[in-house]
């Protein structure tokens, strides 16, 4: 006997040797086994850095939560409710609009002034040839406007720091951002982009304005702020993920047109950047809004032109015209054309990764407090202050032209041809793009008829502090903006694009100025249709069109041979499980089935359900959504024994809101239409109900039952357990689903009726990776 369990103990470790050495061996896999190998459990973080602070992130419900109230309410809506939600969805349109060309108005109107009187007064004093009061003040100024900027960041709204550009792409696709579009979140925004960009900072206004215009939108949808919300019965109508989702759309897209006083810019925007849901009538209301956007800007340009609003409004709707030129192509303007947009891709993907270099440097130094963070943005603030004032007195003095002796040297504090410390007669080319404000940098370097008005000495010297100054810049805890610090710096190099070319071309250095602007905006943020779309409105020049469609498309291509979009790194980068559009090819070589395999089990509930057992799981568990399973259904079809059941998914939310309300029974029963609607409404549904620990149970109440069928979504979207996470993933993101429920190949006695549940973090090829190392083969293209 002991010889024999010796022999079999021998085969039984030689059998597991050839398995060990199969495993071993990709390339031993029978057709049968798995193509995969797992080393840990499919695992994710639930926090990410949003704005500048890091939180606990959640997904949203976009998906139809279709259980028996719905159903209820659904067929009890009269054709005036119906149309009453309609009249709601286009008024709350309207209302985002006017809010958001109001806000941009006032904006715009503070920035210049406040910028616009710190210039003269520095002018004053360079005049005076009293340089260091001019530093002095130039600095001070600056420095206590990005000291005020940042506090308000640092100490009140974290969220309001950046762009806010990246975490509404995040809450498009269906990842929730707390404290993103609060009313404090707004207020920041507001004060701290008028501050950050009269500061002289190399940002912009116009991401601030894309997330003003989302803060309007959710709040106007929510009934206001969270502690002072409006409880009107007809506003409760928005109260689900689904409409804020609408609105928040309709808001960025404002934001945009405000932005760049570009309606149909602003909708194509939406559609092409940050929107991951669209349809034809979310695409009406968004250009409504848009339009009611252009009028109020229009309608206070038209008032500011008397001169009421100071230095506002001396321009129109158009910010940068080019249209006084008439353009003329040659086929031998192909190739300068061609090489801006090859610039441009290459410039605009280098910049990508050195953003991101410097943005990991930032977070590093962002996590050791707020005094950190405000040294770093005001050690930005004295840097930039002494690039801009100091560096113009490098360059050369330039005679003004006889034919212009009017304008030349300019006495305002816009135009060009900028005295600065020149003699009479004489202008200084880098103190006009420097000493002024950004729009205006743009409005100088865009202009037409003046192509010998910079040196190339002073584009070069002017391109490469731009490129530090955004390099630097974008990053600090102030609101910031990528698209104006980009312009410049692409159009810095168009002009010297054009002075190289010479003879060679007829197209004005003007127009290339435009034409390299657009080619690093491509080449960093990979947008085309609605890139070309704003510059066409910015500069009201149709004839530019062909041309910069063909530069959009050459450093778009360009850049995507090297990395990401900026926006689509700073996703990356903040920990946002953003879900893109496309999946991996390798995610053809794995299914959903074996995704739950390396998940902990599923965790399901009775559709009646002890009290007891509902408060374990909650405390015992982070899920948002448990399968509701029944046992010994009788089958309408088949034999007569007892079957499981999937009947459905229960949300977290809709399980304390049942313990709140004690909807109890004392028995194991179903439980009547009237007893559900006695205690809840749809309304209930839509509310966050907060957490396990904020609702008391008795120990009586623990043994008691609740029936969950009314509040289980009784229309899960499901897949079967051999489809490829692929094909899953773009049923996910495009449905906009929070849970996807596994069920199994096979149906048989014993098999449970769901094999698992997929969510967000299941599909990200990150965490895929993690669990499954062989895939990187697959992922570098080599035989599996």
């Amino acid at each position: 006997m002991e010889e024999q369990r010796l022999v079999e103990e021998a085969t039984t470790n030689d059998i597991n040797g050839q398995l060990n050495e199969e495993e071993r061996d990709p390339e031993s896999n029978s057709m049968r086994q798995p193509l995969l190998k797992r080393n840990r459990t499919l695992s994710s973080s639930p926090f990410a850095l949003v704005g500048a602070k890091v939180s606990h992130i959640e997904s949203l419900d976009y998906e139809i939560n279709e259980n028996d109230l719905f159903k209820h309410d659904w067929r009890r809506r009269s054709r005036v409710q119906v149309l009453q939600y309609v009249f709601l969805k286009w008024s709350l349109a309207f209302l985002v609009g006017l809010l958001t060309g109001v806000t941009a108005t006032l904006i715009n109107l503070a920035i210049e002034n406040i910028a616009g009187y710190k210039l003269r007064a520095v002018v004053d004093y360079i005049d005076n040839r009293r340089y260091l009061m001019g530093f002095a003040y130039f600095a001070g100024a600056n420095f206590v406007l990005t000291l005020i900027a940042a506090l308000l960041c640092v100490c009140f709204a974290p969220t309001a720091a950046g762009p806010g550009i990246p975490e509404i792409k995040a809450y498009l696709n269906g990842v929730d951002t707390p404290n993103m579009f609060g009313a404090t979140t707004l207020f920041v925004k507001i004060i701290g982009s008028i501050a950050a960009v009269s500061a002289s900072l190399d940002l912009g206004k116009e991401g601030p304005l894309v997330h003003i215009g989302a803060c309007f939108a959710s709040l106007l949808g929510q009934g206001g702020p969270d502690n002072y919300r409006l409880k009107w019965r007809w506003l409760r109508y928005f109260n689900n993920d689904r409409d804020r989702r609408d609105l928040i759309t309709s808001g960025s897209s404002s934001g945009v047109c405000a932005a760049f006083r570009s309606p149909v810019g602003g909708v194509l925007f939406a559609l092409e950047e940050v929107a991951t849901w669209w349809r034809s009538a979310l695409l009406w209301r968004t250009f409504f809004s848009t339009a009611v956007v252009v009028v109020i800007l229009r309608a206070f340009i038209e008032y500011c032109k008397s001169g009421n609003c100071g230095l506002f409004g001396r321009g129109g709707l158009i910010m940068f015209d080019v249209s006084g030129v008439s353009v003329t192509y040659h086929p031998v303007d192909i190739i300068p054309i061609a090489l801006i947009g090859i610039i441009g891709g290459l410039l605009g993907s280098l910049y990508n990764h050195v953003l991101h270099k410097v943005l990991r440097l930032y977070n590093l130094i962002n996590e050791k407090g707020k005094l950190h963070k405000l040294l770093l943005a005001l050690s930005v603030s004295l840097f930039t202050s002494i690039g801009m004032y100091g560096l113009p007195f490098l360059a050369k003095c330039k005679p003004c032209d006889p034919s212009i002796q009017g304008s030349c040297p300019g006495t305002g504090g816009t135009g060009n041809f900028k005295q600065f410390n020149c003699p009479n007669g004489y202008y200084n080319d880098l103190a006009t793009l420097l000493l002024t404000t950004n729009d205006d940098a743009v409005r100088n370097i865009f202009s037409i008829n003046t192509p010998g008005e910079f040196q190339v000495s002073s584009l070069i010297i002017y391109f490469v502090l731009y490129c530090i100054l955004g390099l630097v810049t974008f990053g600090i805890a102030v609101p910031s903006g990528l698209f104006l610090p980009i312009i410049l710096m692409g159009s810095a190099y168009g002009r010297l694009l054009a002075i190289a070319m010479g003879s060679y071309t007829k197209i004005d250095p003007g127009l290339y100025a435009v034409l390299g602007a657009a080619s690093l905006m491509a080449g960093s943020m990979r947008m085309t249709v609605s890139l070309c779309v704003i510059f066409l409105e910015l500069t009201n020049n149709l004839l530019l069109l062909p041309i910069t469609m063909l530069v959009l498309l050459i450093s778009k291509s360009v850049g995507d041979c090297f990395n990401l979009s900026i926006y689509e790194i700073i996703l990356e980068l903040k920990g946002l499980p953003f879900l893109d559009a496309n999946p991996e090819p390798w995610m053809r070589n794995i299914t959903v089935g074996e995704l739950a395999d390396v998940k902990p089990p599923v965790v399901t509930l009775r559709g009646i359900e002890k009290v007891g057992r509902i408060v374990e799981v909650l405390k015992n568990t982070t899920h948002n959504g448990f399968p509701v399973v029944d046992e010994g259904v009788v089958p309408p079809v088949g034999l007569p024994i007892g079957a499981t059941e999937l009947h459905g998914i229960v949300l977290r939310t809709h399980l304390l809101l049942v313990l709140k309300k004690k909807l109890f029974l004392h028995e194991r029963r179903r439980t009547e239409e009237w007893e559900v609607r006695e205690k809840f409404s749809w309304i209930d549904l839509a509310e966050r109900w907060g957490k396990i620990e904020d609702v008391a149970v008795t120990k009586s109440e623990m043994e008691m039952y609740v029936d969950l069928h009314p509040l289980t979504n009784t229309t899960p979207y499901t897949v079967v357990e051999s489809m490829s996470v692929a094909k899953a993933m773009v049923l996910f993101r495009q449905v906009g689903l929070r849970h996807m429920l596994i069920v199994p190949k096979y149906q048989a006695a014993g098999v449970s009726p769901v094999v698992g549940i997929l969510t967000r973090q299941d599909l990200r090829a990150h965490n895929i990776l993690s669990v499954f190392p062989h895939l990187v083969k697959s992922k570098s293209g080599k035989k599996h």
